[in-house]
């Protein structure tokens, strides 16, 4: 059998407030804004890191779909606002130096930088929608 050529090209987090969403992922992380259609709350935000074109998370409302009940609707908004919704991992050579630069961006702190006993030293945040931003040391 042949091998696939697979990559990951766009992830997805949940927004409840699109300009503060832009505001954390292009100035506390760093990422370029790509793409922002849509108004008001109903913006589908395509963003991503300098320099990696072909890798990009989507910023979407989390209820945008017709076929979610409202049942569904309260349990994702409660989720949302534990924190226990949406989280993504990412990787960076300084661990220490991206913690720093985050963490002045007046962001709500999960974890600073630590040594975990399953092998890797990551830091972690919330985004302003309450997703997890897990930043793990490569090595």
């Amino acid at each position: 059998m042949n091998a696939m050529d697979i990559t990951i090209h766009t992830s997805v987090l949940p927004h409840d407030d699109p300009d503060a969403s832009v505001a954390f992922y292009r100035d506390a992380l760093g990422f370029e804004v790509r793409s922002d259609v849509g108004s008001g709350t109903m913006r589908w935000i395509t963003v991503g890191p300098a320099g990696q074109p072909d890798t990009s998370i989507l910023l979407a409302p989390p209820v945008a779909d017709p076929g979610v009940t409202d049942d569904e609707r309260r349990t994702i908004t409660e989720m949302m606002a534990k924190g226990t919704y949406g989280w993504i991992l990412l990787a960076t050579k300084d661990l220490d130096g991206t913690f720093e630069k985050v963490q002045a961006g007046d962001v709500e702190v999960i974890q600073e930088p630590t040594e975990q006993p399953y092998g890797v030293r990551d830091c972690a945040f919330r985004d302003p929608a309450g997703n997890q931003i897990r930043i793990q040391e490569l090595r």
